[in-house]
């Protein structure tokens, strides 16, 4: 059950990353861009995306760097399908597509690796707190 929830989190702090970061290309690049449909767009692009990575983690990869490229390229294969799919191209290039996917991913890289340390730190102070407890209970 927690996955389900990881997942339905997940999926939602990366779509309003994506939609945050479209805005500010928007802005930057003066590119007119009809939000309502491309809203419903981008969450279903990062539907998919989402669940192909967490699909990805149940395999095991020994080379971070691989992992990251396997990572990355498989967003990017996500986002041009998409793209075609629904006429992205035609209000913003590929390379933009592809910079903004790269920008979302370190993002959400960067925020997942200081959740795991948070949590690695918590666990570490749960661990010498029991241990001290069991101290506490030899003597």
């Amino acid at each position: 059950m927690k996955t389900i929830k990881n997942i339905i989190n997940f999926i939602m702090f990366v779509t309003g990353t994506a939609l945050v970061i479209l805005a500010l290309f928007s802005l930057l690049f003066k590119v007119e861009i009809n939000f309502v449909p491309t809203i419903f767009e981008i969450f279903a692009a990062n539907i998919v995306i989402i669940l192909g990575l967490f699909l990805r983690m149940k395999f095991e990869i020994r080379s971070i760097i691989l992992e990251y490229l396997i990572d990355i390229s498989y967003i990017i294969a996500v986002l041009v399908v998409f793209g075609l799919i629904f006429d992205w191209y035609s209000s913003i290039s590929i390379w933009l597509l592809v910079i903004m996917a790269v920008v979302i991913y370190i993002f959400a890289t960067i925020i997942t690796l200081t959740m795991m340390k948070n949590d690695a730190k918590e666990l570490n102070k749960l661990l010498q707190k029991h241990h001290e407890n069991q101290g506490d209970n030899a003597s």
